[in-house]
C-alpha cells in the first residue's frame, strides 16, 4: 500500500470513526436527560415541549448517521474506489478540450454528490421536519428549489471554474496567488449582491411594514451607528415555521432581514433584543473578521494546493492515474474535510466566543431580559435541544449551549436571574 494510502485511509477511519462517536453520544445525552427540564427553564418550557425537542433532535441525529454513512460511501469510492478516474475518463471522451473537460468534470461530480444526498433531503423536510410540525413546503416547492439551486450553481460556478482552470494552467508556478486573488474576488462580489439579485430568486423579501416596530428598530439603528439598505420581512413561513434573523451584503447593500415566522413568535421587545445581537455581530467586526480568516486559509490551502498538484503520490494514494489541474481539485476538496476535521472544535469555539460578544452588545442596548424571553421562546418554539451532549457541542454547536447563554446574559443583568418567561 502506497504510503500516502495508508495516511489517507487512516484519516479517514479517524475522521468518520469520531464522527460517529460523537452522534452517539448526543443521541445517548439527549435520551437520558429527556424525562426532566433543566431547572433554568423550569418555568418557562413544559416537559412535554422538553420531550418533543429531545424526540426531534433524536429523529436529526438518526437521519445525520445515515448521511455520514453516505458520506463516507461517496468519499471512498470517488477516491479508492475509482470513480474520479472513471468520471474523467467518462468526460473525456465527450470534451476534448482540455479546459471545457475539466470544467465538465468538476461540475459533473458536484451534480453526482448533490443528488446522492437528495432522499435524505426529502426525507428530512417531509417525514422529520412534517412529523414536528416544522414543514410547509409541497413537493412541488421543493423541486422548484433544486432547480433554482441547480441553476445558479450552473450560472455562477461554471464560469468561476473555466477561470480557475485557465489560471492554473496559464500563470505558472504563481497561479495559485491568482486563483486566491479571483476567488476573494468573486466571494466579495456574491456578498455584495446576495441581497438584491440573489436572495429574491428563493424569497419574498418585503419592507417591514409595522410602523411602531419599524420606529424602534430605527431608534437602535441611530443608537449603534448602523446604516442599512432597509428592513425587510422575509416570507420564511413558505418553506417553515422556524423563524430567524439575520443581516446581511457589504457597505451600501447591507439589509436586515426578519422571518416573518419570527415576527409572528416574539414581542417586540423581544424583537428588539434579537436585532441587537444581530448588531453586535457587525459592530463586533465579527463578519470582516471571519472573512479575513476565510480569505488567510484559502491562501494557505491553495499554497498546499499548488505542492499536492505537482505531486505524483497524491494521485496514486487515492487511486487516480490521470494528473491534470482538474483532478487536483477534486481530489483535493474531496479529501480535506478528513484531514481537517480534528481542527473542528477550534472554528466552532471562535463562534462561539462571537455569540456571546454580540450577547453582551444586546444587553448594552436592550434589556437582557429581553434577549433572554426571546431565546427561549426560540428553544420552545423550534424545539431545539437544552440539554446537548458537552462533547458533541464543543465540536459542532456554533451558538453555546443554552443553559450557558442564559446563564452568561443573566449575570450581566441580576434583575434577569429570575425564572425565565417566554
Amino acid at each position: 500500500m502506497p504510503a500516502f494510502t495508508a495516511v489517507f485511509v487512516a484519516f479517514f477511519v479517524l475522521t468518520f470513526g469520531l464522527r460517529l462517536w460523537l452522534a452517539l453520544r448526543q443521541m445517548r445525552h439527549v435520551w437520558i436527560n429527556r424525562g426532566a427540564v433543566p431547572a433554568a427553564f423550569a418555568d418557562s418550557i413544559s416537559l412535554e415541549q422538553h420531550q418533543r425537542a429531545a424526540d426531534y433532535t433524536l429523529a436529526k441525529m438518526r437521519l445525520s448517521i445515515v448521511h455520514l454513512a453516505l458520506e463516507a460511501a461517496l468519499l471512498w469510492l470517488f477516491t479508492l474506489g475509482g470513480g474520479l478516474q472513471w468520471l474523467h475518463e467518462l468526460t473525456a471522451a465527450w470534451v476534448e478540450s482540455p479546459l471545457l473537460q475539466g470544467t465538465l468534470l468538476l461540475l459533473s461530480l458536484a451534480a453526482l454528490l448533490s443528488a446522492a444526498e437528495i432522499p435524505l433531503s426529502l426525507y428530512r423536510q417531509f417525514r422529520i421536519e412534517a412529523r414536528f410540525g416544522f414543514n410547509r413546503q409541497g413537493l412541488a416547492g421543493f423541486v422548484a428549489d433544486l432547480a433554482k439551486q441547480a441553476l445558479l450553481a450552473l450560472v455562477l460556478g461554471g464560469p468561476l471554474i473555466l477561470l480557475v482552470l485557465w489560471l492554473m494552467g496559464a500563470m505558472g508556478e504563481a497561479w495559485w496567488l491568482w486563483v486566491w486573488l479571483a476567488w476573494a474576488g468573486f466571494n466579495l462580489l456574491v456578498l455584495a449582491v446576495y441581497p438584491t439579485l440573489i436572495a429574491p430568486i428563493f424569497n419574498k423579501f418585503t419592507p417591514l411594514a409595522d410602523a411602531a416596530l419599524r420606529q424602534r428598530i430605527e431608534r437602535l439603528l441611530a443608537r449603534t451607528g448602523f446604516k442599512s439598505d432597509g428592513v425587510f420581512v422575509m416570507d420564511g413561513s413558505r418553506r417553515s415555521s422556524h423563524g430567524n434573523a439575520y443581516f446581511t451584503g457589504l457597505g451600501r447593500s447591507k439589509r436586515i432581514v426578519f422571518f416573518d415566522t419570527l415576527l409572528s413568535q416574539l414581542t417586540p421587545d423581544q424583537t428588539e433584543a434579537v436585532l441587537a445581537h444581530e448588531l453586535g455581530h457587525f459592530k463586533r467586526h465579527h463578519v470582516a473578521k471571519r472573512i479575513v480568516l476565510m480569505f488567510g486559509m484559502s491562501l494557505a490551502l491553495l499554497w498546499v494546493l499548488a505542492w499536492l498538484k505537482a505531486s505524483t503520490w497524491f494521485y496514486q494514494g487515492l487511486n487516480v492515474a490521470a494528473q491534470t489541474d482538474a483532478i487536483a481539485l477534486a481530489l483535493f476538496f474531496l479529501v480535506l474535510p478528513v484531514f481537517l476535521f480534528p481542527l473542528t472544535p477550534l472554528a466552532s469555539l471562535y463562534s462561539r466566543k462571537h455569540e456571546f460578544e454580540a450577547d453582551a452588545f444586546a444587553a448594552e442596548h436592550s434589556q437582557p431580559e429581553h434577549l433572554i424571553g426571546a431565546l427561549t421562546r426560540l428553544y420552545r418554539d423550534n424545539a431545539a435541544t437544552l440539554t446537548p451532549d458537552p462533547i458533541y457541542s464543543i465540536f459542532y454547536d456554533s451558538h453555546p449551549r443554552a443553559t450557558e447563554r442564559i446563564a452568561r446574559l443573566a449575570n450581566l443583568n441580576p434583575m434577569s436571574a429570575q425564572p425565565l418567561r417566554a
